[in-house]
């Protein structure tokens, strides 16, 4: 597993007091409920110190701000904002995907119910607008315009694949289209908005954008190989976890939009009703990875992430920021396959 960079306990430990600041404006229910997602009480109030996520989105934020070469105290409050607009989207997700459990604890809407779940998330994505605009930087506008349009995008992506599983086919396009939604939009946001608001030009601010979006889904196409052949032991989900729940995930899509037997096969099985059993799960996977769904997965992640790279390579840029956003995207895409 490669080692996570040092930016990211780095940008824990600085968007943390700032992040406890802005949650403390909600109103009590939403605050205690917020304050438990993020891992820092237990569900009865009591202080804790539960895993609270890797702080990528932040991390990407603050280090825009030093390519730029702003200090990346500029960004902060563009750190704290993706980072509550990434939780508002895990409250509602876990509420849409029904789980039950996130991180090893219980989730918001298991623990307070459906409606509370959709309030808490509600109240955190207006929040960081709040948090933006509320800087006073002429630069704050355009960087709430950003992340707006981000959420918009990350909302369409989860539309689209809330749709997909209502139909039998779907083609790698559509499925591209929706993870550079779901997954690719506050990436790429969170790449950028620091530049934003330190005023950095319209060309830098684009590059690092594009950066952040093909690392967004160089990312979700290794996610989808996990969520096939991923081991429980780094993924923390049953093996063939996305084949369970019949996901037409990227792999799956490649294979489905082939002639021949292969993909007819797939597709035959994906409409099948009821529960597949351990066996089938490894046959269809054996499938996929027969028809080349996951060399290509993995290929066209090693791709996306060469374009991330140049985009950073395209414009003048701090040389050690640089080198951390690199590192970063490394670390996001190169997990256990």
């Amino acid at each position: 597993m490669t080692t996570a960079p040092a930016s990211l306990s780095h940008s824990r430990v600085t968007i943390t007091p700032a992040l406890r600041a802005a949650v403390e404006r909600l109103d009590h229910r939403s605050r205690h409920q917020a304050a438990y997602h993020f891992g820092w009480i237990t569900a009865g109030g009591a202080p804790t110190s539960a895993d609270a996520g890797k702080a990528v989105r932040p991390a990407l934020a603050l280090l825009s701000a030093e390519a730029v070469g702003a200090p990346p105290e500029v960004a902060l409050p563009g750190a704290v904002a993706v980072e509550l607009v990434h939780n508002f989207s895990l409250v509602h997700d876990d509420l849409m995907d029904g789980d039950e459990e996130r991180r090893h604890r219980r989730t918001v809407w298991k623990l307070w119910g459906p409606s509370s779940a959709i309030l808490t998330g509600d109240a955190m994505l207006a929040l960081a607008q709040e948090v933006l605009l509320d800087t006073g930087l002429p630069t704050a506008a355009p960087a709430a315009r950003l992340l707006t349009r981000a959420t918009r995008h990350l909302i369409r992506g989860q539309v689209q694949d809330l749709s997909f599983e209502q139909r039998s086919h779907v083609t790698v396009e559509e499925c591209v289209d929706m993870a550079a939604g779901k997954t690719g939009a506050l990436l790429s946001a969170s790449a950028a908005i620091g530049a934003v608001l330190a005023g950095a030009p319209e060309t830098t601010v684009d590059a690092l954008a594009l950066y952040g979006d093909q690392v967004g889904l160089a990312f979700q196409l290794v996610d989808d190989v996990l969520g096939i052949w991923g081991d429980p032991a780094a993924t923390g989900k049953p093996v063939h976890s996305d084949l369970r729940s019949r996901k037409k995930s990227l792999p799956v899509a490649h294979v489905l939009n082939q002639d021949g037997p292969l993909g007819d096969e797939l597709a035959a099985w994906l409409t099948t009703p009821g529960e597949p059993g351990e066996e089938e799960l490894r046959r269809v996977a054996a499938l996929i990875e027969d028809a080349g769904g996951r060399d290509w997965a993995l290929a066209e992640a090693a791709r996306r992430m060469a374009l991330a790279e140049e985009a950073l390579r395209g414009v003048e840029l701090d040389a050690g920021a640089r080198d951390e956003l690199l590192a970063l995207g490394r670390f996001v895409v190169d997990r256990e396959v």
